[in-house]
């Protein structure tokens, strides 16, 4: 249930990656939008030391460089600048949080303390012990844990028996950055509330479902992580699951955090296992040299410097065993160095029981609905329509789409970035957008069945040049089924 805005953030990995492209970003933009507490204060912290103002010209160095010019405006900047304050933690040093609990505490009191926690997972337990020490847990704290959360189901209740020990789930809020995308959101306005949809959305109208996340770009620096994660623990058991739940889940009761969340948990613990069909349900892949982006990328172990069987590229033919989905496939990809960046979910839908337009020589294609989440957000209807003309010979259809683009509908309407919407939420007591102990945990289970069917299987990533789908054994993946990838 939402309450009012907590008046003090922590932001721990302050002076990381995320931090400079996402998180500043997204508390200026709250703060220039006037979304947030006139006394909000934000503290930062990590192992670098630092002084307030050393930390704000760093802050504002990443506002300059990832805040679009239109949204950096120099009033707001001085007036948000103000607002941050730097204390160094070391994790492994228990006195530095009582440094931190002497510099947050004053300011926190009767005003509440929302925590963001992006760290290393390793360090999440001696985190949060700091935190407990000091006396930072109390009933008017709130903890949001950015993942990796865990490497499997086991560690994954490691890090959440961590969380437990202070915090529990109603003040715990983990975080997958997708559930704060607007077009996300707008599936379930388009599920929920259009009264045409739901009728077809299940086994008797959808033939199957494609979930692709392409990305572009390698390792970008993050090498150490990646190598240990792959693509299907770092994109698979967060991201593409939530998308694959929000759109299988039934309607829930009401739009509120505990109803939507149940539905998605009843969908993620009816995922057919994938072990012993391994072999045959996925293929993993790992990029090797090619052509990216118009210019020659080196392959995944030039990029990394030594060998490694770490997967780059993974698709799955995954089932949902319940009434609504009884037989129709969900085909999730997703992979490093991919040909595009996109992200999107395809619903297709079964043909008309009858052509009334084949003896005029018209030929039908099947709806399809598109909704695009990146780099532009739309919705899109494929639909079939008449070619203008006499028809003497013939009738002539084409497919067509009736698109929605969300930046022309609402063009008057500024596109946020979905971590503003989250820090908002955090900030208010809103978990609705956030993951529940039981969903990471029915994600986990899942996972872990996928890669002990690897090993049991002695699936490897096949090589596929960089700039292009994966490897080829990805197209025969939904071939077999007369089933072509949304390219």
């Amino acid at each position: 249930m939402m309450g009012s805005a907590f008046g003090s953030l922590l932001l721990f990995g302050a002076t990381g990656d995320l931090s400079q492209r996402m998180l500043l970003p997204s508390l200026y933009g709250l703060h220039a939008d006037k979304l947030v507490p006139d006394d909000l204060t934000i503290f930062g912290t990590a192992r670098s030391p630092m002084s307030d103002e050393e930390f704000r010209q760093f802050a504002a160095e990443a506002l300059k460089k990832h805040v679009s010019a239109d949204r950096l405006n120099d009033e707001a900047v001085a007036s948000f600048l103000p607002r941050l304050r730097y204390v160094p933690v070391d994790a492994s040093q228990p006195d530095h949080f009582d440094e931190l609990a002497k510099a947050v505490k004053p300011v926190a009191k009767d005003r509440g303390l929302a925590i963001f926690l992006s760290t290393a997972p390793s360090l999440f337990a001696s985190t949060i012990d700091g935190l407990k020490q000091a006396g930072l847990t109390g009933d008017d704290v709130r903890l949001a844990l950015e993942k990796p959360l865990g490497t499997d189901l086991a560690s994954s209740r490691e890090v959440n028996d961590a969380a437990l020990s202070a915090f529990p789930e109603e003040r715990t809020f983990r975080i997958d950055h997708y559930l704060g995308k607007e077009t996300v959101q707008n599936l379930l306005v388009l599920r929920f509330g259009n009264l045409m949809f739901e009728p077809l959305w299940n086994n008797a109208g959808i033939d199957y479902v494609q979930i692709t996340i392409g990305e572009t770009v390698g390792l970008e620096g993050r090498a150490g992580y990646y190598d240990g994660s792959g693509a299907l623990r770092d994109m698979v058991q967060n991201h593409m699951l939530q998308l694959l739940a929000l759109v299988a889940m039934e309607a829930p009761a009401r739009f509120d955090a505990t109803a939507i969340r149940n539905e998605k948990v009843k969908v993620l613990s009816a995922l057919r296992p994938i072990t012993t069909s391994a072999r045959d349900d996925t293929v993993t892949g790992q990029y090797a040299a090619g052509v990216a982006g118009g210019a020659g990328a080196p392959g995944y172990i030039e990029e990394l410097g030594k060998t490694s069987d770490t997967e780059t590229f993974v698709a799955i033919r995954a089932h949902v065993d319940n009434w609504r989905w009884a037989g129709v496939p969900f085909y999730l990809r997703t992979g490093k160095r991919l040909p595009v960046r996109t992200s999107e979910i395809v619903i297709q839908f079964k043909s008309v029981p009858h052509s009334i337009f084949k003896d005029r020589g018209g030929r039908l294609h099947r709806n399809r609905l598109v909704i695009k989440l990146q780099p532009e957000e739309s919705v899109s209807m494929h639909v079939m329509a008449k070619v203008p003309g006499l028809d003497r010979e013939g009738i002539d259809l084409r497919e067509v789409p009736l698109d929605l683009s969300l930046t022309t509908a609402f063009a008057g309407s500024r596109k946020r970035i979905a971590y503003e919407r989250l820090l908002l939420d955090l900030l208010e007591g809103d978990p609705t957008l956030f993951v529940r102990r039981d969903e990471v945990e029915a994600q986990w289970a899942w996972i872990d069945g996928i890669r002990k069917g690897w090993a049991m299987n002695q699936v490897t990533p096949k090589p596929y040049p960089a700039g292009t789908w994966g490897p080829a054994a990805a197209i025969a993946l939904t071939e077999r089924d007369g089933v072509h990838w949304n390219d």
